[in-house]
């Protein structure tokens, strides 16, 4: 096969970024984006490789009945979704198998997942936007979404994921910019100084933030926005440098107190501009609510690993006699002792700041005895193996891991598991692996997909383990 040689093909499968896989007759392998299984369509090749073929969908000749219209006008140019083809049932599946097959093939674990969990909505969603700004070929100023593997803006209007809000913002966003003369950030020459607007939703308040190159006037863009939400605060974010972060380290209120109070699953929390929360307000709460019917026990003690803001801290804290927070970040720890003072819970609530596989071993000390249950929600890189380790020799009861990153959750389940060991630097499949009888490792008692990113190829997992 050539380079932009047109070629047709059945959809065997569908690989872990959602695009169709095609069995070629020469023996590899062709992965398609906007395909679906049993379909039969014709695509360009775009990149060609040994035994491997990339390919650009030109039409669908046999359309699969879970085929559905995409409600967006930029599907397919823009990065952020993938499965806008597809219908909800089969988008559920694919999450459910994805998770399956990750298990399986990096895991080494033969084991029942569950139906993926979703919430109400299926678009708009999303209680927090982040949209780089910039300029087009003709300089005209843009904001949109990143094109797949790129950081070329694709310009949008409104974005389907997002509430009724974005679209204002955005419009009046580029207006503001127009009537000042601001011009929005190209990477390309460093010229610029607008570079992302960032809002949030949190109740029916609104918080959000422009982030320049510089300090710049915000006035003019506040009696915009005055006139459209009744209450909401507005940030500037001054970002410099040439990474890929959008927020830099200085920052000017321009209008409002600049925080909001919040309520999720009983626990009250201030939110401010860069305070994490989930985008899925209804997911969220069927995610936090089954991790905390696991941590049920008057008695137990909860040790929350990766624990941000501690707002999962929280919510355990209020279940049993004790929890202990573990993150790195020191504001995200001030803000974790702020909620545990708002919410009484300063007596049975610990943030500790630091890495967990540095303080994991002093938590596990201090609750030697008790009835514990870890609780780990790390990045998605995973968690770290010594991490790992101490869970192995803490023998605390029960494990709920969620994670936003299958492949990393399916080698961390396969050290906690037995059906992986650690070889060195290398993780390599244990020989000696028996189901269900790997005395001082863990076993999975469920394992649960959650739809937090309808339209994506991304998914959150719960899986719960006891000490065999």
């Amino acid at each position: 096969m050539q380079k932009n040689e047109i070629c047709r093909g059945v959809v065997a499968s569908l690989g872990s970024e959602g695009e169709g896989v095609i069995n070629l007759i020469s023996g590899g392998r062709a992965f398609v984006p906007g395909c679906i299984p049993g379909e039969e369509v014709e695509f360009t090749a775009l990149k060609v490789g040994d035994n491997v073929v990339y390919g650009k969908l030109n039409r669908v000749l046999t359309p699969s009945p879970q085929r559905v219209t995409p409600p967006c006008p930029v599907y397919g140019r823009c990065g952020g979704c993938q499965l806008q083809h597809m219908s909800r049932p089969a988008q559920l599946a694919f999450k459910r198998d994805l998770v399956a097959n990750c298990l399986k093939k990096l895991g080494g674990l033969n084991v029942t997942v569950g139906d993926t969990v979703s919430g109400g909505l299926e678009y708009g969603y999303r209680n927090k936007l982040a949209l780089p700004v910039g300029v087009d070929a003709q300089g005209r100023n843009v904001v949109g979404v990143y094109a797949p593997r790129s950081h070329r803006i694709v310009p949008v209007t409104y974005c389907a994921l997002q509430k009724e809000w974005c679209a204002p913002l955005l419009k009046n966003l580029l207006a503001f910019m127009d009537s000042v003369g601001l011009k929005g950030y190209d990477e390309s020459t460093r010229k610029g100084v607008i570079r992302h607007i960032v809002g949030r939703q949190i109740g029916e308040n609104y918080i959000f933030t422009v982030v320049a190159t510089k300090k710049i006037d915000l006035s003019g863009l506040a009696a915009i926005l005055d006139g459209i939400f009744p209450s909401y605060a507005l940030w500037l974010n001054v970002n410099s440098g040439t990474g890929n972060a959008i927020f830099g380290k200085e920052w000017h209120l321009c209008r409002g107190e600049g925080t909001f109070q919040g309520e999720d699953c009983g626990v009250s929390f201030t939110a401010g501009a860069n305070t994490f929360l989930q985008v899925n307000d209804g997911v969220r709460a069927l995610l936090y609510e089954a991790v905390r019917a696991e941590v049920c026990s008057p008695q137990s003690v909860a040790i929350d690993l990766y624990s941000g803001g501690g707002m999962l801290t929280a919510m355990l804290a209020g279940n049993c006699a004790a929890a202990y927070g573990i993150e790195i970040v020191p504001e995200a720890v001030r803000c974790a002792d702020e909620l545990a003072r708002l919410n009484n819970l300063s007596h049975k609530m610990h943030n500790l700041c630091g890495a967990v596989e540095d303080r994991i071993g002093e938590v596990l000390a201090a609750t030697e005895g008790m009835e514990r249950v870890i609780v780990c929600d790390p990045p998605r890189k995973g968690m770290e193996r010594s991490v790992i380790r101490e869970i192995l020799k803490s023998g605390a009861d029960k494990v709920v891991l969620v994670s936003c990153n299958p492949a990393t959750l399916a080698r961390d389940l396969g050290l906690l598991c037995g059906s992986l060991a650690e070889d060195g630097n290398k993780i390599i499949k244990n020989p000696v692996y028996m189901p269900h009888s790997m005395q001082g490792y863990y076993e999975i008692i469920s394992v649960t997909p959650f739809d937090m990113f309808p339209q994506t190829k991304h998914v959150e997992t719960m899986v719960v383990l006891r000490k065999i």
